[in-house]
């Protein structure tokens, strides 16, 4: 078996070095020096070139993290020795095989995208006052707006996920995202109230395919001990928009004009249009193609068309696939869980804030615009420092002492914090708001909320793409599709009902919903390997 340069590079490494850690210009050694010195000026020449070219080979590997060995029968090992999953095949079109730089630069086009959906949404949130105002209804009917683009974004991915899987995923993006543009920007021209939900639904669709499509370009892209580290960043990013966009939403509403709110938004769709337009190669790719003689395989994944896998064809099914991945315990009861963590911590606040801030403190547009986002943006920027991270490293370690066998449930125990955080900081916000206390209080409790579903988020999203990885995208789509329809309700309930019986009360109601929705997920870690090999994997789309 040939030497890997990595493990070349000991022979000229410090006895004091760690096994296994590649010098980029390991120091010459006592011996090395010794050969150097009895060696002719021709042997001298030709130890220096091998000694390059293995400094050369190890600098190019130590940035490629993925490709520390090969095993027995070619099988490509991680940088810890373990197996990758899955394996990549020697066809340079494959995602997995792109270069780290490429990954990088995929996923953090995708993330910004799925927070750009979200920042559709969001950034009108401060300025209910304003719109209200204007069209002559109630500041809680002003937020129908945003209840009505939440749900129509739940049904639109149905329609993408199956395109996506077809046709490709760039060029499915770049169809939605510039239909997002033509939506976001025409409920600033919208002349009545019907004509503005309208175009409020329709951003809700053409929005929805960032997400779920996005979630599948990660998978495709990212191996198993990577995809932590991948989705917190895709999560971290899609919260922290969705969090970014009522700060500007505020200061642009109160200073300028609500409709520029959504001219925001269109402007922001249309930057990015450009900017996946130049920069994001396709990824959908069958496990088994036939590979395509081509010297300049990412160029070619840069084209608006022809990404159709041989062989792959729309069929009326394709629609139906993500309801199929509902009989998944390992996928419905993550999505139930998910969707109340995220909508209490991301939804409830943004429904109430523009009512509760304005009421209880005074506070003006932009004042609400401010205190709603930095509070979120820090609650999940902070979560995501122990979600990805944390859990890649439990499923290294369960590897490594489970010889290499994949465990999909231990990444489940990385969600302990987040399940503890989340119901508490949901009592500080219920209770700050009926006492009328500082408004740090309820600021604090949504902060705490956002944390605690950081950290939820990036180990659900990590579970069950570790569970059905080829079904990545319907599993998404299962969540988008709860989140969304759940998230929609809370617009027409939580102030009536906060004004009925209590914020105090509901904040007690709300913290209990979760921990009971929290079990099935303990019953998860202990008995979701044996549900799932009890009821297989599915079967669709097995090669993606």
């Amino acid at each position: 078996m040939p030497v890997h340069p990595l493990d070349a590079t000991k022979t000229f490494a410090n006895a004091s070095e760690p096994a296994g850690f590649p010098l980029l210009f390991p120091p010459r050694t006592k011996s090395s020096e010794a050969l150097m010195a009895g060696a002719s000026v021709e042997e001298k020449v030709t130890l220096a070139s091998k000694v390059s070219a293995i400094e050369a080979n190890a600098a190019l590997d130590f940035h490629k993290e993925d490709a520390a060995s090969a095993g027995p029968h070619g099988m490509k090992l991680d940088k810890h020795g373990l197996p990758l999953i899955p394996q990549p095949s020697p066809d340079p079109s494959d995602p997995l095989n792109f270069p780290q730089w490429l990954k990088i630069a995929i996923l953090l086009q995708v993330s910004f995208l799925a927070g750009v959906g979200f920042l559709n949404w969001a950034v009108i949130n401060p300025a209910y006052v304003p719109l209200a105002m204007h069209f002559h209804i109630t500041t809680v009917a002003a937020g129908y707006q945003t209840a009505i683009a939440t749900a129509f974004a739940g049904i639109g991915s149905f329609l993408w996920v199956p395109l996506g899987n077809t046709f490709g995923r760039r060029p499915l993006l770049l169809f939605t995202t510039l239909l997002s543009a033509v939506t976001s920007l025409a409920p600033g021209e919208a002349r009545t109230w019907s004509q503005l939900l309208g175009a409020r639904a329709l951003n809700g669709i053409t929005t929805s395919s960032f997400i779920t499509i996005g979630a599948g370009m990660v998978t495709d892209c990212f191996f198993l001990h990577e995809r932590g580290r991948a989705f917190g960043v895709f999560n971290v990013l899609l919260s922290n928009l969705t969090h970014i966009a009522p700060i500007a939403g505020g200061f642009i509403a109160q200073y300028v004009n609500y409709r520029w709110c959504f001219y925001l938004a269109g402007i922001v769709d249309l930057t990015l249009f450009v900017i996946i337009l130049f920069c994001l190669p396709e990824t959908l790719y069958m496990r088994g193609s036939r590979p395509v003689e081509t010297s300049k395989p990412i160029l070619r994944r840069m084209r608006l068309w022809g990404h159709r896998p041989e062989g792959k064809h729309l069929q009326l099914s394709d629609f139906w696939r993500p309801f199929q991945m509902v009989i998944y315990p390992s996928v419905t009861i993550p999505a139930v869980y998910y969707s109340i963590t995220f909508s209490f911590a991301t939804v409830l606040p943004a429904v109430t804030s523009a009512t509760l801030f304005r009421l209880k403190h005074h506070f003006t547009t932009s004042q609400t615009g401010l205190v709603l986002g930095l509070g979120m943006l820090v609650g999940t920027t902070l979560g995501e420092l122990l979600g990805g991270i944390v859990i890649d490293r439990s499923m290294y370690l369960s590897r490594k002492s489970h010889g290499g066998e994949v465990v999909p449930e231990v990444r489940l125990h990385g969600i302990w914090a987040g399940a503890i955080l989340h119901p508490i900081g949901l009592l500080i916000w219920g209770f700050s708001w009926q006492y009328k206390t500082h408004w740090m209080a309820p600021t604090t409790g949504f902060a705490i909320m956002n944390f605690a579903a950081q950290i939820i988020s990036t180990v659900i999203y990590s579970y069950t793409a570790d569970c059905y990885k080829p079904q990545t995208p319907d599993s998404a789509q299962v969540f988008n599709f709860v989140r969304q329809t759940f998230g929609m309700t809370l617009g027409f309930w939580v102030i009536p009902m906060g004004t009925k019986i209590g914020y105090q009360f509901m904040g007690v109601t709300l913290a209990l919903v979760e921990v009971v929705t929290f079990v099935p997920i303990i019953f998860l870690m202990y008995r979701g390997k044996s549900i799932r090999e009890k009821m297989g994997a599915p079967t669709f789309n097995s090669r993606l």
